[in-house]
Formats: structure tokens, sequence, C-alpha cells
């Protein structure tokens, strides 16, 4: 689920500045300001401004940062939106494993890992 997000990320990417790593490389929890045992709890973004968004927030990040517009960040703050948002994400995150993907990045790029 995780590999087929990031490669739809990539297509929607309109400002050709989008760039993705996995949680899994190497200085990344560094980079992230977080502690290595929480890199895999929720997707996260770090955005040209340093500030680091996790879980639903941080796809709607991305999800700006690909399209070129605040918009869906902005969504995500509206209170109510929010709450809504957070509690598909948690849901989708305990079941991922039961939607269709693509080969996991780290099996598929090992080095990069």
């Amino acid at each position: 689920m995780c590999t087929r997000s990031r490669d739809l990320l990539l297509k929607v990417d309109r400002t050709g500045k989008v760039r993705t790593e996995a949680l899994q490389s190497p200085g990344t929890a560094e980079r992230l300001g977080i502690a290595p045992a929480s890199l895999l709890e929720s997707v996260r973004w770090l955005d040209s401004s340093g500030t680091v968004y996790s879980g639903a927030e941080a796809a709607n990040a991305a999800l700006s940062a690909a399209i070129g517009s605040r918009i869906p960040l902005a969504v995500y703050r509206i209170p109510g939106i929010r709450t809504v948002e957070d509690v598909v994400y948690r849901w989708v995150v305990a079941h991922r494993y039961r939607f269709p993907g693509t080969t996991p990045y780290c099996e598929s790029h090992p080095s990069a890992c």
C-alpha cells in the first residue's frame, strides 16, 4: 500500500519537485527529528520549510506539494475534517496489508534501505 501510494503521489506531481524516500533509509530518523523506533508508525512529510508532518496531515501536505496548492492541507485543518481524516488514516494503517499493492519499496530497492 505504501509503495502504491508513493507511486500515485509521483504520478500527480505537477510541480516536478516532489522527492520521496523510504522511511527505512539510513539517516531518515535524524533528518526528521524523530526516534528511529517511531519511523514506521505513520507516513511522514518534510516540507521545504523544514516542517515535519505525520499521518493524514502528512498525506495532505504531500498532495499539496505535488499539485502546487495549499488547498488539501487547508481542507485538512478544517475542524471536523481533521478528525474524520485521522480516523480513516488510522483505520487504513491498521488494515494496510489487506489492500492491493506493489512490491514493497525496500524489497525492490534494497540498496536504498
